[in-house]
């Protein structure tokens, strides 16, 4: 948790509830962009962002602060999409990943690497949203928010050597649509090279 979190967060519990918009304004883009990622829909995304805020308003007190708050509202946000989802009972796709090797998958990574930032970032976006919900919230937290398998097991409630398994399993579903989106010839000439382990 950042010092500057810490300050709004002890004005809250103080009863100064407009510092609260503060760490709304500061979170609101990734809750909602995790919430997007799990429940595929843009309304019922909102409805969690919405829900996801409401809840931390109403437990901050149980926020101990031997974490990064970040993490904290991570996991409310996670848990929501959760319950929502068990409630709606909604099919899930799933993408074929048996014929796709270790290789395959550093060979899709290094491809990536290679295409300007914003178009990467773009097109990872664009696969992830393709994804079951699950893969979609570990990628997004990979990917795009770089948290370490502590931070995303904290998040997720899961064991760190099962966060690993699971993103390693999502990265080769996200390789295999991929793999029909980058051009062959980019993914074949830089297989050759390998992107660091998972953290």
């Amino acid at each position: 948790m950042t010092t500057n979190d810490k300050v709004y967060i002890d004005k809250i519990l103080n009863g100064d509830a407009n510092a609260y918009a503060v760490i709304v304004e500061r979170y609101k883009d990734l809750v909602y962009t995790l919430a997007y990622r799990m429940m595929k829909h843009t309304e019922e995304a909102e409805e969690v962002a919405q829900d996801t805020f409401i809840k931390a308003y109403k437990s901050l007190n149980k926020f101990k602060g031997d974490s990064k708050f970040s993490t904290w509202i991570y996991r409310v946000a996670y848990n929501t999409c959760l319950d929502r989802l068990k409630k709606n009972k909604r099919y899930q796709s799933n993408v074929a990943i048996d014929e796709y090797t270790e290789h395959h998958v550093k060979s899709i990574d290094n491809a990536l690497d290679v295409l300007e930032q914003k178009e990467r970032q773009l097109v990872i976006k664009s696969c992830i949203d393709k994804l079951d919900s699950e893969s979609s919230f570990l990628l997004t937290l990979y990917y795009f928010e770089e948290q370490s398998l502590d931070e995303i097991a904290a998040i997720t409630g899961l064991k760190a050597n099962n966060v690993k398994v699971k993103i390693f399993r999502a990265r080769k579903k996200l390789a295999t649509i991929l793999k029909d989106t980058l051009d062959n010839e980019t993914i074949e000439s830089y297989g050759t090279t390998y992107r660091p382990a998972l953290r």
